[in-house]
């Protein structure tokens, strides 16, 4: 796993925090957001990365859409990210 990938998946769930996102959406995607800062800034063991990156799958699956095309490309491509990590477990 790549350091690029985790830092990739914490940037797209940042920006989707810059977009004018449906209110209940953005309250899951900034508790994924932190998450994901967690997993990209520390040195964690196998197992509580993949905790945490299904975490933070869970969360997004609460995420049907946030009324804003560039916030749900960005969802898109965090969970493209995150299912490709945990189909590495």
């Amino acid at each position: 796993m790549t350091d690029e990938r985790l830092q990739a998946l914490h940037e797209h769930l940042a920006k989707t925090g810059e977009r004018p996102v449906e209110r209940t959406a953005s309250r899951w995607l900034g508790e994924a957001e932190a998450v994901a800062a967690d997993i990209a800034e520390g040195k964690l063991s196998e197992d509580v990365l993949t905790e945490r990156l299904a975490t933070v799958d869970h969360i997004l699956s609460h995420v049907d859409s946030t009324d804003d095309a560039v916030a749900d490309d960005h969802v898109e491509a965090a969970c493209e990210i995150v299912d490709a990590l945990l189909a590495e477990r």
